[in-house]
Order: C-alpha cells, then structure tokens, then sequence
C-alpha cells in the first residue's frame, strides 16, 4: 500500500525526520528542488526555455533550488519571484543567493518573455497549505501559466499545482493545470481524489529523504492507495484436488419484475470472480427471467408477492443455510418492513453480507439496525445512496468523500466503498484506501451490481473484509479499463466487465 498524507501529516513527517533522523530541512528542499529539475527535463522539447515560477513560501524554494539544477546543466532559464520578497523562508533565501551566484537572479513577473512549444513552465507559487483563492499578482501569475501552456509550453507543478487545495483535492479559481506533477516524499489525496488529479496530469512521486518511519509520528486519519500487487496477491490460489464446494456458495437477495438483469449481474459477476456456486433469492414471478440469463445460476423462489418485509424473514434464513456470503438489495422490491427485516437478517446469520442499491435506501430509515450484525458487513453505496444513509446532500458527500466514509464506517462498524471516480475503501479502524482502477465508461447502469457480485464472491472464498472489498473494486475498475481498451468509453456497458474480469484473473495469474 502507498501512504498518502495530508498536508498537517506532511509537516509532520518532514519534522520527524529532522528531530527524530538528523534529516536537514535544507537537503530536503534541495532534493525536492533537484526531482523538481529532472521532471522539466524530462518533458521539454529540444532547445525548450525554463520559466520558473516561485512564490515566498518553501515551494518556491524548491523551484529555485530546481532553476539552480536547470542552469548547471547548461539550461535557457528564467526565474521569477512571485508576491512579496520580504517573506522569504530563511531556506527559501539562502536558496536565491545561491542561485544569483550563478548570475541569474530573478525577473519581475510582468516581464518574462512568453512561453510556447518546447517551452517548460515550473510552478512552485504555491504548496500544500493554501487555504484561499490566489488573489492579485498570483492569479495572474496562474492566468499567464494557462495562457502560456494553450500556447504549447507543458507545466510541472512542485507538490501540487498552485490554486489546488491539498487535502480536498478541490480547485481554487484560478488553478494551474499541470501536465506533470512531482509530489515531494509521499502522494497527497489532490493527487489521488478527482477533480484534483485530473488537475496534476501525470503524478511522479519522489523520495526527498523522508523515509517511511517519519510517517509513524503523523497523526489523523490513515489514508492509503490500493496497489496492484496488494489486490492480486489476496485472491486464493486454486488447488488442484478442489471442488466447487472450495469456494464459497454465494446467495444473492435480489430482483423483480422489471429488475431481474440486476439479480442476474450481481450471480453472474459472483461466478465469473470464482464463487463455486451462487444461488438468486427472488420473487417467483421474477425467478424465470433470473435463471434464464445462465443455466449456472441457481433459484429459490421468496414465497409471498410485494416489497421484501418481516414475513420473508423465515425463508431467507432457509435460503442461507450452507451458504458462505450474502449479497442483498439489487432491484430488490423495498417496503415499509424492508429495513427491519434486513436488521433481523443480519442479526440471525453470521455470513459476510454484501448490501447495495435499495437494500441501503432501506436501512437509510434506521441505521441502528446494522449494529445488530453479527457478522461482516459491507455497504456499497454510490453518491446519491450516501447522501440518503447520511442524511445530507449528494453534493456535500462529494466534497467531504473521505470523511463522509470514515465516519460511517466507524460510527457502524462496517465496511463502506464509497463508489465514483477514485472509489473509497473506509473499513472501521479507521483507515481510508483509495482505489486507482476504472473510468468514466463505467458511469452506466449496472456496474455497481457487478462489483457487488464480485465482493460477495471474494467473501465466499474466505477473503477476510476489508481486504476482500479493496480487492474486488481494484479487480472492478481494472475489468472497465481493460474493456474501455476494446469498447471505448462511450460504448461501455455493465455486462462488458464481465468479460473483463476474465481479462483481470489472467493478468494476474500470469
């Protein structure tokens, strides 16, 4: 796992490892600021001019240490100190005077020459501790990089890209876009979290001398980002002399008349991620058109008609006898009494249970009911279905994404993915995953039903959660960005991932 950290927790860090390793503060500027060089390098085209931008803090710091490193290559650069000089770091200053001994010192911000094709711009204005909207001569100075990188000069930004908001990863107005970020020590959520990763473009994580034991005196939440190997190393190994009674027998609460393509994504998804058996629970009038989407998808019929309510409680608990986990609530008819039954349930089977789509919209009416689990509960809502458990907007869900998570998980002890863009792993200990996998091609109706299926199959199979949630959404987005390859994002659909998971079982495999 890649630990992210907040910008409190990176101050944190970097002061452990002066105070607790002997870590000079000025050789971490210098190695930030030499990554920071080797970055503009990296992407300028030949004969290409350096225009570095810095501001008063240690981010402009880092960008003079970076134009030092750029004129002892033999590099055209051109500096400019951005706001007032007077507030200079003690670093920041002795970094300028080491720079002027080179004979460039620093042009006013209105006469720089203009940038353009082959051209790099560094932007080292602003770090991880904005708190406002650049204002005066530093929103012009993010107008003139805009203007500069429509014309064909490319950006790195030092850390974060100035006007971008650290911990949130939500933009100012103006914010520069940068086609290349270097994030200095450890990744920060704006690098990870949309619409401020869309904003770093490529994120080059750099090692400026911190260490991993410096992260061991940060406090506050544990943020973290879910790697590749991690997801594939937690699937088990298929056993030659195995059955399929080895992996789990998955039942799936879900379906009705009209909604039974859910039930169906959701059995289909389960077995395509290695459940050895997976058996639908659904209305009898919906059973049929289940069963008629695969011959290996098992049936029992619910008795009864109308929205799931206590009177089903007996037969869903015959239903899971034998069975290894649950996943309940795609396309599920939900009454009045759905929700105390769904408490009723949990509180009965001591199976790992999966609930999506309205089976969270019903136990949004009383949330009290999940803490009568007695076993493993995952809840898998998208925006709208957490604004409705939380009981704020969507909007504000988006905007408060990691700690909306953290504290439901928490608060309920349970596991939450909180799905969209970069979807969210909270388990109740407190720690956040950030999932990297999937696209915009999955915004279409069903893929959450897949990613259930895939949660309850890794269940059935002994996977312990959390550890089971962050491998399925990892397997998840990578199964839509392996068929976006193929279909395009436009052309997506929700059935696709069911061909790309076998896309993902191989990868890994091989």
């Amino acid at each position: 796992m890649q630990r992210v950290l907040t910008a409190v927790q990176m101050r944190e860090a970097e002061k452990a490892a002066q105070d607790q390793h002997g870590m000079p503060s000025g050789l971490l500027m210098e190695n930030a600021g030499r990554a920071l060089a080797e970055a503009a390098r990296s992407i300028a085209g030949p004969g290409g001019r350096f225009t570095v931008l810095c501001g008063p803090g240690n981010n402009g710091g880092d960008g003079l240490v970076a134009a030092r490193f750029l004129l002892e290559g033999g590099a055209r650069v051109v500096v400019s100190l951005v706001g007032d000089t007077g507030k200079l770091t003690p670093e920041a200053k002795r970094n300028l005077q080491a720079l002027e001994g080179f004979g460039e010192s620093p042009r006013a911000f209105e006469v720089l020459p203009e940038a353009g094709p082959g051209d790099v711009v560094v932007d080292a204005l602003f770090g991880t501790g904005l708190k406002r909207a650049p204002e005066g001569v530093f929103a012009d100075a993010i107008g003139t990089v805009a203007r500069w990188r429509r014309a064909g000069a490319k950006v790195v930004a030092a850390d974060v890209p100035s006007g971008l908001q650290s911990d949130t990863a939500e933009p100012f107005s103006p914010c520069v876009e940068a086609d290349v970020t270097v994030a200095f020590g450890f990744v920060k959520p704006a690098h990870e979290l949309e619409p401020g990763a869309s904003l770093c473009g490529d994120v080059r994580r750099v090692d400026i001398g911190l260490g991993g034991e410096s992260t061991r005196a940060v406090s506050g939440a544990e943020l973290f980002r879910v790697e590749e190997k991690d997801a594939r190393d937690a699937l088990p190994k298929r056993r030659a002399d195995s059955h399929k009674g080895t992996y789990g027998h998955v039942l799936v609460v879900a379906g009705s008349p009209g909604k039974t393509g859910a039930a169906a994504m959701v059995a289909l998804a389960a077995l395509r991620s290695g459940a050895g058996l997976v058996t639908v629970a659904t209305r009898a009038e919906a059973l049929p058109w289940v069963m008629a989407h695969s011959p290996e998808i098992m049936g029992v019929p619910l008795p009864g008609e109308g929205p799931l309510g206590k009177g089903d409680l007996e037969a869903l608990k015959a239903a899971l006898e034998g069975k290894d986990a649950l996943v309940m609530g795609p396309g599920i008819p939900r009454g009045p009494e759905t929700g105390a039954l769904i408490g009723d349930l949990l509180a009965s089977v001591e199976v790992p249970a999966v609930l999506d789509a309205d089976a969270l919209n019903a136990v949004a009416e009383d949330l009290t009911v999940l803490r009568r689990a007695k076993g493993p509960v995952l809840l898998t809502p998208h925006p709208g279905e957490m604004a409705r458990l939380w009981g704020r907007t969507t909007k504000d869900v988006q905007a408060h994404r990691v700690g909306v998570a953290l504290n439901m998980a928490t608060s309920l002890n349970v596991t939450v993915v909180l799905k969209g863009s970069r979807t969210l792993i909270a388990e109740a200990g407190g720690r956040v995953y950030i999932n990297p996998t999937g696209n915009a091609g999955m915004a279409t109706g069903g893929t959450g039903d897949v990613l259930s299926g895939v949660c309850g199959s890794l269940l059935a199979q002994g996977i312990p959660l959390p550890r089971a949630a962050r491998t399925a959404v990892y397997a998840h987005g990578l199964a839509g960005d392996l068929m976006a390859q193929q279909r395009g994002l436009m052309g997506l659909i929700a059935t696709d991932l069911l061909v790309g998971l076998g896309h993902v079982w191989v990868r890994w495999e091989r």
